[in-house]
């Protein structure tokens, strides 16, 4: 039979389960976009910016069981997707981009959009497929899909050229998708030997990265068998439910929450699963991390990269926590409690009464803040967040119930994620509540695409913390320099805003105006609205992360450069 190449895409697309594609179309890909549109299962999203168009699906994989779809097209349409590719690609997130391409069959050269994007493309996707025949399309659709999902996930890249997709070739079959096993032999012996270790242990302890997502009932039984406290990294957030008396919140050591430092302090083996330790939840590199250490991951590179563990395990946690966990049942003797919970508990409440005590000097608390939305969300409901301050103000504040309900940039840290992923979380997760909080700054980058969510009238709140900087960063000049340079921003009237991208819009001013204000964006959200909420945070108050953080890298400098940093800090104190 004789199809087009955009046809067989848009068959093989609707057999992977596909629910949205996000882009925008352009002459290389025309027929796609009209396949697209005539299908019964497919919504292809126009968007502002292939940069958003990324951050959308990335959010629909983090977030649901579909996988996050690019068609965008080629050259500037991949350059600008980039950012969003990347962070998918560091972050283990899988992802589908369907690029177009140039002609490639009628021999000229300096054609539109003519460029290498495969070479551009590697460093941050799993694989790439350009395709040739027509007789290919529909199986390398299927195996980019089986890249991007098994083993660790990751964006894989397919370019289907102008000629293939949009002209007719002739095709033997249009085979369905069949999923493939994804059990495996389990390393039993290794796993036997962990059980014993962490057993053993004084006081055994267990950090959670993203790629225990799957495993976390069995966690949750599993640190209550060995009474561990639990921490998470930032991606992992909701890989364990902050509402659980072991959670302690993310990292441990000097930087993390006086919850984690302390249950911690004397953790004697660290039972660590699915995660890298990797900059940001190791609170740059500075984690205690015991002498034992057990690892587990599903892939090998990860381990012994920054810490040396003593017993690895590889494998999805998904089935090997599970196994750990009967391991651990069939060994387990009875002990007398440790009273870890307990601790714990003691030290949440310190630190909230802490962050409710200070002065916020007639702005919002982020306590005040955090504690008036977690009353008032659903347990089911999604938070997002961009990369800044408040990106970590949530993670040591913010209290997320359950797996896949917090997502955010992570090792990539690309700013301008939130919106667009409120959009993809949303549209992947209809029924729940979808709500995202992102900092002036990173709002200015991405803003546009609340016009994206206005349209598709969907029904979701974006909280924006609005101090006039980009505070992350401008805390971390002002204690060695003294100075805010280029981190100062201009006013942006965000109801100008909401109202050019005909979203609703609430102010929150102070602390009285809170919960009000909260329960109104709530409202409107729940009529299909889409909802912008400024928010006059204060951020007086430094995350113990960011005090943690700015310690721990001033230790790792030379002696000669310590004493420069601080003499220069100390010099800029007293001139002004």
């Amino acid at each position: 039979m004789k199809k087009s190449g955009a046809a067989l895409a848009r068959f093989a697309l609707e057999q992977l389960g596909v629910k949205h594609t996000f882009g925008i179309p352009g002459v290389h890909n025309t027929e796609l976009y009209d396949e697209l549109n005539a299908s019964a299962s497919i919504t292809p999203v126009l968007v502002g910016h292939e940069c958003g168009a990324a951050f959308m699906a990335d959010a629909v994989s983090r977030t649901s069981e579909q996988i996050g779809t690019l068609v965008i097209v080629p050259a500037a349409g991949v350059t600008h997707a980039a950012s969003g590719i990347g962070e998918a690609g560091l972050d283990g997130i899988p992802m589908l981009i369907i690029s177009g391409g140039i002609h490639s069959a009628n021999g000229r050269q300096y054609q539109l959009h003519d460029m290498d994007q495969h070479s551009l493309i590697k460093p941050i996707s799993k694989a790439q497929f350009k395709i040739t025949r027509h007789a290919d399309v529909i199986p390398l659709f299927y195996e980019a899909y089986r890249i991007a999902t098994t083993g660790e996930p990751g964006p894989v890249f397919v370019e289907l050229p102008y000629n293939i997709g949009n002209f007719l070739g002739e095709v033997d079959d249009m085979p369905t998708y069949q999923a493939a096993s994804k059990t495996s032999e389990l390393p039993n012996a290794a796993i036997i030997e962990a059980a014993e270790r962490l057993l053993a242990a004084k006081q055994p302890g267990i950090f959670v990265g993203w790629g225990g997502m799957g495993a976390s009932r069995a966690l949750q039984t599993l640190a209550e068998l060995l009474e561990a406290p639990v921490c998470t990294t930032l991606q992992g957030l909701s890989a364990f439910p902050s509402n659980h008396p072991l959670h302690t919140g993310m990292g441990f050591g000097a930087y993390a929450v006086p919850a984690a430092t302390n249950a911690f302090a004397e953790c004697d083996c660290l039972l660590a699963i699915g995660t890298r330790f990797a900059e940001i939840p190791t609170g740059s590199y500075s984690m205690p991390v015991p002498t034992q250490l057990i690892h587990l991951d599903i892939n090998p590179q990860v381990f012994n990269a920054n810490f040396a563990a003593q017993l690895t395990l590889q494998g999805d946690a998904q089935q090997l926590v599970p196994a750990l966990l009967a391991a651990v049942q069939q060994r387990r003797k009875p002990h007398a409690e440790r009273g870890v919970a307990k601790r714990i508990a003691h030290d949440k409440h310190a630190y909230q009464a802490s962050w409710l005590n200070h002065d916020s000097q007639g702005r919002v608390n982020p306590m005040r803040f955090c504690a008036d939305l977690r009353e008032q969300l659903s347990d089911d409901a999604i938070v997002v967040a961009d990369d800044g301050n408040h990106t970590f103000l949530l993670a040591e504040l913010m209290p997320i119930h359950g797996p896949r309900q917090f997502i955010s940039p992570s090792d990539f840290n690309a700013m301008g994620y939130c919106i667009p992923a409120v959009i993809g979380a949303k549209l992947a997760n209809p029924s729940r509540p979808v709500v995202g909080v992102v900092g002036d700054g990173a709002v200015r980058m991405t803003g546009l695409e609340l016009l994206t969510a206005s349209s598709l009238k969907l029904g979701a709140v974006v909280f924006v913390f609005n101090d006039g900087e980009l505070s992350q960063i401008a805390q971390a000049q002002e204690i060695p320099y003294n100075r805010k340079t280029c981190s100062v921003l201009p006013n942006l009237d965000l109801q100008a805003l909401a109202k050019a991208c005909s979203v609703e819009f609430v102010r929150i001013h102070n602390n009285q105006d809170c919960a009000a204000g909260i329960r109104q964006a709530l409202a409107l959200a729940e009529q299909q609205h889409t909802v912008l909420v400024d928010v006059a945070i204060d951020y007086s108050k430094r995350t113990r992360f960011t005090e943690g953080v700015v310690k721990a890298t001033l230790q790792r400098f030379t002696p000669r450069d310590k004493v420069r940093v601080i003499s220069r800090a100390l010099w800029r104190r007293v001139t002004g």
